[in-house]
């Protein structure tokens, strides 16, 4: 009985639960498709039914109303420079802890897991007080002037570290120590083989990171808010949220959908095509 229960029921029963989550959240990414093609009356009188028309200037109204075009090139800057720098930041840091014999070595990738386990609520007082701290030096005693977006970005940086090296010192762990030797035997240094040798045969793992930081701060709302609040200085998840604000009075909800279809659709999109390769650098390093 035990083992029709361990071997085979309950394995089936946790597949059938995963399909049914998937099969609901692809229907609900199709059904928010949908909304953002009808008007207001036929979001409420229909919510189920196909557009009777294509109401494809609800994606423009949704684009004007919210300042999409500001808060896109903010969410393609801030997404794009931040993970660069987590990965040029947390590659060195993993590969240093993966192939040290140190005694801290073990304890520092058991702190960088740690770090994984606050909640960022816990800390949104001193973000915010080290968010006005560093406004008022820059601005009154170094360049006279300062933009939050750079602390917003520093912030993303220090906060997506600990889990990209944690990931990272995995994989690097699985990469044999020959190649290493067989560049210092071709002369190169430390830097050089890491850069020229290591990187290249890293390249999965560091995809992986790279795209799921991506997904990460495209997605980023609450430290936009506390450091960013400022319209010129807002993400699209901020955006957003004023974009609810303003349609909830002038009932376009229509329009309310176009614009989540323009924060969401776009990563959908991204884990689709890189959607492999994701799951390929996470398990590599234990396949290895």
């Amino acid at each position: 009985m035990r083992r029709l229960i361990g071997d085979i029921l309950l394995p089936r029963a946790t597949a059938i639960a995963l399909w049914a989550w998937v099969a609901f959240n692809l229907a609900l990414v199709g059904w928010v498709g949908i909304q953002s093609l009808k008007d207001s009356g036929e979001v409420w009188l229909h919510p189920f039914g196909l557009p009777k028309s294509l109401r494809w200037d609800n994606f423009s109204s949704a684009w004007q109303a919210a300042e999409f075009s500001a808060a896109a090139m903010n969410s393609v800057v801030l997404t794009l420079l931040g993970s660069v720098l987590i990965v040029v930041v947390s590659a060195p840091a993993a590969y240093v802890l993966a192939r040290s014999s140190r005694r801290v070595a073990g304890p520092a990738i058991s702190y960088f897991a740690i770090g994984l386990s606050i909640p960022i609520q816990t800390i949104l007082v001193p973000i915010v007080v080290i968010k006005l701290s560093v406004y008022t030096f820059m601005e009154d005693w170094v360049t006279g002037w300062w933009d939050n977006r750079i602390t917003l970005l520093v912030f993303q940086v220090a906060l997506s570290v600990p889990f990209a090296v944690f990931v990272l010192t995995g994989y690097m762990r699985s990469l044999p120590h020959e190649i290493e030797e067989a560049a210092e035997i071709d002369g190169a240094g430390p830097l050089r083989a890491f850069v020229q040798v290591i990187m290249p045969v890293a390249k999965p793992g560091l995809t992986t990171v790279f795209v799921l930081n991506v997904m990460g701060l495209w997605n980023e709302t609450l430290l936009a808010l506390l450091i960013a609040p400022l319209p010129e200085e807002r993400n699209l998840p901020a955006a957003l949220l004023g974009l609810y604000s303003s349609m909830q009075y002038s009932s376009d909800w229509g329009g309310m959908f176009a614009g989540i279809v323009i924060l969401v659709y776009p990563m959908i999109v991204l884990y689709l095509w890189l959607g492999r390769r994701i799951v390929d650098g996470m398990t590599a390093g234990i396949s290895r």
